[in-house]
């Protein structure tokens, strides 16, 4: 008996002196690295809401753990609370396995060597360990005084173990919810979401995309507004194109070319003109002219278009509906933009068309905030971007001599460019988030995405720069990516669960 006692208390040394080194080491080397800790916490797709009092809480938790180890009398305790803590790493990373779209990195450390099967094979192996620490203690006459305190001791480890897995589940539904409705501006980033394809060297600068369909990228030029290339999606071919005007002696000062197969639309709403062609020929009509002033537009159809202009009334920015028949048709949604300064620049934003949901959005640059119309502008919802800007942090000077307002400082751009395919929002951002590192905001351009119908957060992912040129345009089609350099266009493969544009067909109204 003298000799079993003996191996029962080497055995629990073992296991102490085991869980100590275990315990001590992860938190030393959280702490010496805490900010990349922090770092992955944040990215991680079950904790990233709670990132910041968990990157702290743990190696705290990891430190008394391995001080109430060291002490005899606290030993029971500390073995409970070692089990308690790995048993909720062990769920952890089962729901990151199992039931997580992303899977993030290790914590850093030694581990970091591991995989996250060999993570878990591991994880079990101390659990048991606590457990056998546990009954061997519970074994010990002295610390047992009856049958009843057995198993009242022995129901505590089964409580132990179900609350420990289920504070990490709930943990996880909760950082589910907040991040997809309510996040803090975390950002999900998915590994490897885009692959690269292809990239061709355009030779010059000034391009834009005019229009994309399944096998087509259209580019325009700013600097040669009547040229445009036509590019097979596989980038293997181009074809150059010169527009032909039926009336070109126009005071044309900022020309956009709109392709929305089988038609072009070439548009200025300085002048103001809209000119449809046909995309066989590239002959252009003139369609409009000198009736509605617009500084953005977009084609709905053949004869309709989406338009922001300023209003005569208030002279702030309104949205509204041209279309173009017999006669010329207006239609204003006063109602959409908001006014939070002026009603110019701090409502000022992107406007595009969603052909397939056929869904105008507006996306406002200065605040967290878009807009989803009906193609009647009859407004669906209003959707907020991740970012926690919800006022625009503008300053405004008005010019009394030239009558003019300009901004007096640079303002804080939240949503940079955008775009939509299927019932998806992309957003090019223009702030970073929380828990992400400067070096990668400096080498990539960062998208996030969004499912606008139901105003969710989804997940973000780098586009890397080309030769230290950050992208300038992007469109989708299908899970095709494609970005637009100075001098260069490259497409990338969308390979994540989290975006399946599946059963969506572009449609052309004639």
């Amino acid at each position: 008996m003298k000799v079993s006692e003996t191996i029962k208390k080497g055995i629990l040394e073992v296991i102490c002196l085991s869980y100590i080194l275990l315990f001590v080491y992860a938190a030393v080397s959280k702490i010496l690295d805490f900010e990349n800790f922090q770092v992955q916490l944040g990215q991680s797709p079950l904790l990233s809401a709670f990132a910041s009092w968990v990157s702290w809480g743990v190696p705290i938790i990891e430190i008394l753990i391995a001080l109430t180890l060291l002490i005899p009398r606290y030993r029971l305790v500390g073995l409970f609370a070692a089990f308690s803590l790995m048993i909720m790493f062990t769920t952890y990373i089962i729901i990151i396995l199992n039931y997580s779209s992303s899977i993030p990195c290790s914590c850093g450390g030694i581990l970091e060597n591991l995989d996250w099967t060999e993570h878990l094979v591991f994880n079990i192996l101390f659990v048991l360990l606590a457990f056998t620490g546990i009954m061997l203690l519970l074994f010990n006459p002295k610390n047992v005084a009856s049958k009843n305190h057995y198993n009242r001791t022995f129901g505590t480890v089964s409580i132990t173990l179900l609350s420990s897995i289920a504070v990490v589940v709930i943990i996880y539904l909760l950082s589910e919810d907040i991040t997809h409705h309510r996040n803090n501006f975390i950002r999900r980033f998915p590994h490897h979401p885009i692959t690269k394809i292809n990239e061709l060297d355009l030779k010059h600068p000034s391009f834009y995309i005019a229009g994309i369909e399944k096998n087509k990228v259209y580019l325009g030029n700013y600097e040669a507004p009547l040229h445009v290339i036509v590019i097979d999606i596989g980038l293997q071919t181009q074809k150059s194109y010169v527009i032909r005007l039926s009336k070109s002696n126009l005071p044309f000062r900022s020309v956009q070319v709109r392709v929305q197969s089988p038609y072009f639309y070439l548009m200025d709403g300085t002048v103001p003109t809209i000119f449809r062609g046909n995309l066989i020929d590239w002959k252009a009509n003139l369609s409009m002219y000198g009736k509605v002033y617009f500084t953005k537009a977009e084609p709905l159809d053949s004869k309709t278009f989406v338009m922001r202009a300023i209003s005569s009334k208030n002279h702030e920015n309104i949205l509204g509906t041209i279309t173009i028949t017999d006669t010329i048709k207006v239609r204003l949604a006063s109602q959409l933009l908001e006014k939070q300064i002026d009603g110019i620049f701090d409502t000022d934003g992107n406007l595009i068309y969603n052909e397939q949901l056929k869904k105008v959005l507006y996306t406002y640059y200065y605040r967290n905030e878009y807009l989803v119309c009906d193609d009647s502008l009859n407004l669906v919802l209003r959707g907020h971007t991740i970012d926690t800007i919800s006022r625009a942090q503008i300053k405004v000077a008005h010019i009394q001599s030239k009558n003019q307002s300009k901004l007096s400082a640079p303002p804080i751009i939240v949503n940079k460019r955008t775009a939509t395919f299927g019932n998806y929002l992309f957003v090019h951002a223009g702030l970073m988030g929380r828990y992400e590192t400067e070096e990668m905001w400096d080498k990539s351009s960062i998208i996030d995405v969004y499912d606008f119908m139901k105003n969710t957060y989804l997940f973000s992912f780098y586009v890397p720069n080309l030769l230290d040129q950050k992208m300038t345009d992007f469109r989708i089609v299908e899970d095709v990516f494609v970005a637009l350099y100075d001098h260069s266009i490259v497409t990338y493969k969308i390979r994540t669960h989290a975006y399946e544009p599946k059963g969506f067909k572009i449609l052309h109204t004639p």
